[in-house]
């Protein structure tokens, strides 16, 4: 995906000779069924638009977040160790999905 948007970014076409070379840049082999899978997906999408609505359902979703941070320091300070250690065993999870 990452590959895809500097593709269109710079403005150049978002086809398998692309992505392939732009993830062969980023120094990694491209797998050629996942690549040919972006390309054809991607193929009807209008990519300019897509961004303008995931920017949009951002933007609605953003009242929500000042009420989750009107919590009181103190109480984020409460927080028990176990819980901590929860988030941290979560952060490192997801780490691992990125190598």
């Amino acid at each position: 995906m990452y590959a895809a948007l500097l593709l269109h970014k710079v403005g150049k076409p978002i086809n398998e000779e692309n992505l392939s070379n732009v993830v062969k840049a980023a120094g990694v082999e491209p797998e050629a069924v996942k690549v040919k899978a972006l390309a054809s997906a991607l193929s009807e999408v209008n990519i300019d638009e897509a961004l303008k609505n995931a920017a949009t359902m951002a933007v609605a979703q953003a009242p929500a977040a000042p009420a989750a941070q009107a919590a009181p320091a103190a109480k984020a300070e409460e927080k028990p160790k176990e819980e901590e250690k929860t988030e941290e065993e979560a952060l490192a999870g997801l780490a691992s999905l990125f190598g």
